[in-house]
């Protein structure tokens, strides 16, 4: 194909939305773990777009069952936020974040930052514990 039917064929498909956000929905697989937060969204800030596609992948592990979905952006009607700066871990695990505000990495821009929004916490303290444990800033709506 030549570049001018390439260039066609792009212009012709609707245009594709980069998710900027990560919509999570947790439920409980065991009545003897309890749910900590039901549905909660992330967003990185400072980081190229694409970013976010890798962590907002289908994967679930452990106690609780987890769907995740991109999104153009985190919804409005949350009730609470933590805000807290980006590592490389938190790439892999959206919850982990750096306790150190100074401590830096090779891959991530210093002022990348991982927000969470929580729409509907069972737990909403143990959500704000963590939050601030983890080194995140905790903001009730």
């Amino acid at each position: 194909m030549n570049a001018r039917v390439l260039l066609f064929i792009a212009c012709a498909c609707p245009a594709t939305v980069m998710a900027q956000g990560c919509e999570v929905v947790s439920r409980s697989q065991s009545q003897a773990v309890p749910e900590i937060e039901t549905r909660s969204c992330y967003e990185y800030k400072g980081m190229p777009s694409q970013a976010i596609g890798w962590s907002c992948s289908n994967e679930s592990k452990g106690t609780l069952s987890t769907d995740k979905k991109p999104v153009e952006r985190c919804a409005e009607g949350y009730v609470a936020t933590c805000q807290a700066r980006l590592t490389q871990e938190a790439l892999a695990n959206p919850h982990s974040t750096s306790k150190d505000p100074s401590s830096g990495s090779a891959n991530i821009p210093d002022n990348a930052q991982v927000t969470w929004y929580y729409y509907d916490a069972q737990k909403l303290q143990q959500a704000q514990k963590d939050c601030e444990t983890t080194g995140g800033q905790w903001k009730n709506r």
